[in-house]
């Protein structure tokens, strides 16, 4: 029978909603800032998201739009300083509490705070946007309650390598049989699957349509007592939200 001794959270998506309200604002905020006439729909950003990293995607945007720039432009000092401005939009978005947590996040890790379970960040998100997150939504003292926090450039692979997966094990000691994942895209499910962990999905707005086909379930969102989760994909939920005990069966199941 299968022990869980930790969950593992990715952030963007599975802990809030950050991209499209969060992320993609603080992105065109910082293009307006910098004299830039670049913009980021919600469409155009979805397409965006299919690469992983705030730099990588800002040197995909420059390779898919070839927007002019200013004669001898270093592209790499740009993107560096475009994506550290960004950040700090982003943080101020965060404070100001216009991004919240998605439905069962804080009891899911209240619980598995109870029950001395073990909780890791996996994130290719910068460190800082993590950490602003945690703080604002779960409190000052909440990024304490993490035993890793891996974010940003700590690995040298972004998902969907295994890379950062492989990392936090490394850093928890943990064999994959004893830990389970949440995350949001299929990216984040390729990573955490090459790094043979089990991994629930809570969809997202701009990840619904992906192939979730080797998680252990896939939800709309954890849900809460009373506010019941859609299972989309997997075991049904006996209280009609995700808890530890859940956890624990699709586990056992993949063993």
């Amino acid at each position: 029978m299968a022990d869980l001794k930790a969950l593992i959270f990715d952030v963007d998506g599975t802990l809030a909603e950050t991209e499209r309200d969060g992320h993609r604002v603080a992105f065109n905020q910082t293009f307006g800032a910098a004299g830039l006439d670049w913009h980021w729909s919600i469409a155009l950003y979805g397409q965006l998201l299919n690469v992983t990293g705030g730099k990588e995607r800002i040197r995909y945007y420059l390779e898919l739009e070839q927007p002019l720039l200013p004669a001898g432009v270093d592209i790499t000092a740009l993107i560096a300083d475009l994506h550290q401005a960004k950040t700090q939009r982003y943080r101020a978005l965060v404070e100001s509490g216009q991004v919240q947590l998605r439905p069962g996040i804080r009891r899911l890790i209240a619980s598995a705070r109870a029950a001395e379970i073990r909780l890791a960040i996996a994130t290719t998100s910068h460190f800082d946007n993590a950490i602003a997150l945690l703080e604002t939504t779960l409190g000052p003292d909440s990024p304490s309650w993490f035993e890793v926090i891996a974010a940003g450039d700590v690995v040298p692979h972004k998902k969907p390598a295994p890379d950062i997966y492989h990392y936090v094990l490394e850093k928890l000691q943990l064999n994959p049989a004893h830990c389970l994942v949440l995350e949001d895209t299929d990216h984040g499910l390729m990573s955490a699957h090459g790094a043979g962990l089990t991994t629930v999905i809570t969809v997202s707005n701009y990840t619904r349509q992906q192939n979730f086909a080797t998680a252990g379930q896939v939800l709309e969102h954890l849900g809460e007592p009373g506010q019941p989760t859609q299972v989309l994909a997997g075991p049904a939920l006996a209280k009609g939200y995700f808890d530890l005990a859940t956890a624990e069966r699709l586990l056992d199941s993949n063993q």
